[in-house]
């Protein structure tokens, strides 16, 4: 049965990065219950669930929903009379399988967000603390007399580039040189006018999206930062011809988990809420682009997300930005009288 569903969905273009982890969990069920899928009920769907919700690290709430969608595509195909597992099972053991989950035991979607909340854009402080924390990392290092100061200036630039263009880790490693481009429009960028992004998230069973990220004004300091990597630092690392803009001094390309590790450093260093981690970067380019009075579709465009909710979903502007836009829109409509009011 789960060789069969692998099959299926693999004919699907899904990814083994999809299939494999969906295929543990329907074993993770069968190992809870004791039972084969033909012998699963509502109750044993339940108890799984309940199970998952207890103990020391309990399942969040978009996390139990995945699991009970994950559960019952596999039962849906298991019921398609076209693969003939009812029959099958029916003739060999009298039994037949059926749906663990319903509309009186599964989460109901009701919001269009079940994210943690405690994932939130960083301030503007928040990103300079993180910054020069990660910035003071390398003489740190190098006063202890330990290796690692290459990489320490690494970790500083790229945290740096990734909120200065929105990118997620998994895209931000598999970014290369070539990938960097001059802008005709904004030569004073030179060659880091903007970056395609070519290992963009893709939806199941899509080839990955691209996309173009333009570099804007309010982040240009970022220009000096890739100029003294991409020149400076980098070939300190002896990367021959590897293509990767980050390298690691094995000469290999940066991973997303050393990414994230770079991250959770300079979170402890600076001292910040650990609750927050690499993605709240991106969250902050949304929320700091939106501040800046860029237009929503042109901040959708720049991260790449196929719809404006989820866009929307990202951003936490300021209670000043909320003021100033309010003030704006009552001296817009009261004019002169507004200036008396106020």
């Amino acid at each position: 049965m789960k060789e069969g569903w692998a099959r299926q969905q693999a004919a699907r273009f899904l990814k083994s990065t999809t299939i494999d982890p969906r295929l543990r969990l329907i074993e993770r069920m069968e190992e809870f219950t004791g039972l084969y899928p033909w012998q699963w009920t509502p109750a044993e769907g339940e108890a799984f669930i309940a199970h998952l919700r207890s103990g020391a690290t309990p399942i969040q709430l978009s996390t139990a929903r995945s699991y009970e969608v994950t559960i019952e595509l596999f039962l849906e195909y298991l019921l398609d009379s076209r693969y003939e597992w009812i029959d099958a099972c029916l003739e060999r053991f009298g039994e037949v399988p059926q749906q663990v989950f319903h509309e009186g035991n599964s989460v109901l979607h009701t919001v269009g967000y079940e994210g943690d909340p405690r994932r939130r854009p960083l301030t503007y402080d928040e990103v300079q603390a993180l910054f020069d924390a990660a910035d003071a990392r390398p003489a740190k290092i190098k006063g202890q007399g330990r290796k690692g100061t290459l990489t320490a200036l690494r970790d500083a630039a790229l945290l740096k580039v990734i909120y200065a263009f929105g990118t997620r880790r998994t895209e931000s490693s598999k970014i290369d040189l070539t990938d960097l481009r001059r802008s005709r429009k904004a030569p004073q960028f030179r060659e880091y006018g903007s970056m395609m992004v070519r290992y963009g998230k893709a939806p199941k069973g899509a080839p990955p999206k691209r996309r173009m990220v333009l570099m804007v004004p309010e982040m240009d300091w970022a220009v000096d930062v890739l100029g003294e990597w991409a020149t400076e630092i980098r070939p300190h690392f002896s990367p021959g011809r590897h293509p990767a803009l980050w390298v690691t001094e094995r000469v290999g390309r940066v991973s997303p988990r050393s990414i994230n590790d770079a991250f959770v450093t300079a979170r402890k260093d600076a001292g910040l809420d650990e609750d927050l981690d690499l993605h709240c970067l991106r969250h902050s380019y949304v929320t700091h682009l939106t501040e800046f009075g860029y237009p929503a579709r042109f901040v959708q465009e720049q991260v790449g997300h196929s719809h404006a909710s989820t866009t929307a979903v990202y951003m936490g502007v300021s209670d000043e930005y909320r003021n100033a836009l309010l003030a704006a829109s009552l001296k817009n409509r009261l004019g002169d009288d507004w200036d008396v009011i106020s």
